[in-house]
């Protein structure tokens, strides 16, 4: 069994789709992003278990040429034969026989099928080769995925507890008038409640924090630093309109290439289960030598050289059934093509439309957090000469929490959502500036789908009208003017 030293595994899982060439900058090599996504590639088993898939697929391309080439066998006997012919005197003989030999077998024809063989497995390698490359895009969407949740919900804890300080001194405060005889006791009361929901509130995020890290751990191998730097956003290399996002996903998506050479080698699964109804002919050359060589007395030496064909004629219909179900196999392969083909639509457009629409949100949502902010600290000062009520200054509070929560997850789903679009379009290792080692050999560098792309995979593109906002404002009725006082 031959084993994989760890910087080739290295190497192999960081393999990028030979079409990603088309060039992303590289990215700056101390990117906390990308050091998280290189250990991912470096250690996660799904990687090294896609990796050895495909080491094995190799290996099944040698296998299936040992039948091409020629058969060498060596082969010895000893043994005692013993003889009853009624016909002769005496009736039984024993004969003490030793022999050794050799043979050679070469395959002449059988109707292709061997050859076809040798073809299947190739394509059944690149599917495999693929397969690699595409776990290797969506590993690093989980690390990238991961990275960011745990900078998420680092910002939402810390968000959480200056909610809990915020509520803590209001609390303070109305527990210092109630004392002091010019408070209520039910604003006392309405101040633990609400400072109870912070608490809680406090504690929902920190157990979520604790979730995302251990999804950081499982990904990336590793407990996420103190210190993950700052957001990085992922908004450079993309194309300007969604139709030619498309157009780079399913062009370069391995996902689709894979079930591409998957359907490949069905069709050659097909022609090699036809070769069964052919004949089947072979060489043979064999020799040998001995003391009563093949039970034959007296014979010390035997050489041989001949044609052997043979024709299966029926076998109970098996090779009938399976050339049926090859047919079926081929359907179903194709079946999962156009299925791969539509996901990967469905998925870069979903990315893509992501990335305009909360790039659009965070600028409503920092209008509506500063305007929150601003509200808060009126009704803080309102509350403060008593012209606002507890129960206001409370709910300013809350409000100003959410819109702050609100934000943080739009500003992370964002950066998120370009991550995926790159993902979707299989570059987003090469947006990291992970390139595959040069002189690594690239299956797929030549690759074509050829006659074989997707039929059931629509082509249309999703547009949705602007929101006009002009024109919403005119379908609000307009307020009666007040009526004027008599004189």
């Amino acid at each position: 069994m031959r084993f994989c030293s760890p910087l080739t595994i290295i190497a192999l899982s960081v393999l990028v789709h030979a079409t990603q060439a088309a060039a992303q900058p590289p990215g700056n090599a101390a990117d906390p992003l990308r050091i998280a996504v290189e250990k991912a590639l470096q250690s996660n088993p799904e990687v090294t278990a896609k990796f050895n898939a495909y080491r094995a697929s190799a290996d099944a391309v040698d296998v299936a040429n040992g039948a091409l080439r020629p058969r060498l066998d060596v082969n010895a006997a000893v043994g005692i034969d013993e003889n009853r012919i009624s016909s002769r005197r005496p009736e039984a003989e024993s004969l003490r026989r030793t022999g050794l030999g050799l043979s050679l077998t070469q395959l002449l024809w059988d109707g292709l099928g061997s050859k076809r063989e040798v073809e299947r497995a190739s394509h059944d390698r690149l599917s495999r080769y693929f397969d690699l490359i595409e776990t290797t895009e969506q590993t690093s969407l989980e690390a990238a995925r991961a990275f960011y949740d745990v900078l998420r919900f680092r910002k939402l804890v810390a968000l959480a507890e200056d909610n809990y300080v915020e509520h803590r001194y209001a609390s303070q405060q109305i527990q210092a008038r109630f004392r002091a005889g010019v408070g209520r006791g039910v604003d006392y009361e309405q101040a633990n409640a609400r400072l109870a929901l912070a608490e809680s509130n406090l504690t929902t995020e920190t157990a979520n924090l604790h979730d995302v890290m251990a999804r950081y751990l499982r990904v990336i191998g590793e407990v996420p630093p103190p210190a993950l730097g700052t957001l990085t956003v992922l908004h450079l290399g993309l194309p300007g309109s969604g139709s030619e996002v498309l157009d780079r996903a399913v062009s370069q998506s391995p996902a689709i290439s894979a079930t591409v050479e998957s359907l490949r080698a069905a069709r050659l699964t097909a022609q090699v289960r036809e070769s069964a109804f052919q004949p089947r002919l072979e060489a043979r050359v064999r020799s040998g030598f001995g003391n009563n060589f093949d039970g034959v007395r007296d014979q010390r030496r035997d050489s041989a050289a001949e044609l052997v064909m043979n024709w299966n004629l029926y076998n109970g219909g098996a090779d009938q059934a399976r050339v049926r179900q090859q047919a079926n196999l081929i359907t179903q392969s194709e079946d999962l093509r156009d299925k791969a083909c539509r996901d990967v639509r469905q998925t870069a457009a979903i990315a893509f439309n992501d990335t305009r629409k909360l790039t659009e949100q965070l600028v409503l949502l920092d209008r509506n957090t500063i305007a929150i902010e601003k509200a808060r600290d009126a009704y803080r000062q309102q509350f403060d000469i008593g012209q606002r009520s507890l129960l206001d200054l409370l709910n300013s509070e809350n409000e100003l929490y959410t819109a702050r929560r609100a934000y943080a997850n739009a500003e992370y789903d964002r950066a998120l959502a370009f991550a995926r679009t790159h993902a979707g379009m299989s570059q987003l290792t090469s947006q990291l500036g992970i390139s595959r080692p040069l002189g690594l050999e690239d299956d797929g560098k030549a690759w074509s789908v050829g006659d074989d792309s997707p039929h059931r995979c629509p082509a249309d593109t999703i547009s949705l009208p602007s929101i006009d906002i002009e024109a919403l404002a005119k379908r609000v009725p307009t307020l009666a003017e007040p009526a004027k006082p008599a004189p």
